[in-house]
């Protein structure tokens, strides 16, 4: 096998709680994850060179291809610590959007653990692939394991909960760029006035329950972002009005979800999204 291909799926936060901030400067957190419809595509090729290289092709001009990409940092870490001589060549397509808050890198990552695992035949177990990509960030265990997980600690801790039931979404990124250091930075997990209900969402998710789900959905990190950047309130204010069961942000954002019971709804609430001129990246897809 020369060459293959696989899906990287985006992810969005169903909800998202920041215990504390550790005295090593991580956050410590308790969230549930949801990987979604919307993928990247990646191609891995053997080079044929026996020098041990990473190739890394984009078709987006404004990622980096070389240590600064995580999927070149994970190919990377790869090479090394199987000792592998045979060079690779991976080609990124990119649709998940950009500096999102939807996983985006740590997917590309955690699909270059797969891949390489495949097309080298490096036996690695999925806990092998965690251990080693939480090197490369602390979205990259989950995003390899995918699916429905409860993610706890730095993101690293990792428990598998069923799968919601049917829904449909709509998924905005406002034209902004919102840096999640400067959110981390400006969170203050000591003095929030609420935290989000995960042990009820997961008891939801245990009955099957989108009501249960859905009333429960929210993410501390918009303490600070719709603060900063009152454009994620909007689009939540419009897809609640256009008939979301409830909208939330995901991640550090910028990127906005609305859910529905029905592809018919998530389309018909498009319009007012669109028309609001906030952005262009618009997609309806569902849960993975």
């Amino acid at each position: 096998m020369d060459q293959i291909t696989r899906k990287a799926y985006a992810k969005i936060n169903l909800g998202l709680d920041v215990i504390r901030r550790r005295p090593d400067g991580y956050h410590e957190v308790k969230m549930i994850m949801q990987t979604v419809g919307i993928c990247d595509i990646l191609t891995f090729r053997k080079s044929g060179r026996q020098d041990g290289s990473v190739t890394l092709f984009l078709d987006k001009k404004e990622l980096p291809c070389g240590k600064e990409n995580l999927v070149y940092r994970a190919a990377e870490l790869l090479t090394r610590t199987h000792g592998l001589r045979d060079g690779v060549e991976i080609t990124l397509e990119k649709r998940i959007p950009i500096a999102a808050g939807m996983a985006g890198g740590s997917t590309d990552a955690a699909a270059v653990f797969h891949g390489m695992n495949e097309l080298f035949g490096l036996s690695m177990s999925l806990q092998e692939m965690k251990d080693l990509g939480v090197g490369i960030g602390a979205d990259v265990p989950y995003c390899i394991q995918g699916g429905t997980a409860l993610s706890e600690g730095i993101g690293e801790i990792l428990t598998a909960l069923p799968s919601p039931p049917a829904a449909y979404l709509l998924i905005a990124k406002p034209d902004i760029s919102v840096s999640t250091k400067f959110v981390y930075e400006n969170l203050h997990a000591d003095r929030l006035q609420s935290h989000p209900d995960i042990d009820g969402m997961v008891q939801a998710l245990e009955r099957g329950s989108l009501e249960g789900i859905v009333s429960r959905m929210e993410n501390v990190l918009e303490t600070v972002t719709v603060r900063e950047y009152p454009v994620i309130q909007t689009l939540k204010d419009i897809m609640r009005r256009e008939g979301a069961l409830n909208a939330l942000m995901s991640g550090s954002g910028p990127t906005v979800f609305g859910v529905y019971k029905t592809r018919e709804a998530a389309e018909a609430s498009r319009p007012a999204v669109e028309k609001s001129g906030m952005t262009k990246e618009i997609f309806v897809t569902e849960f993975v």
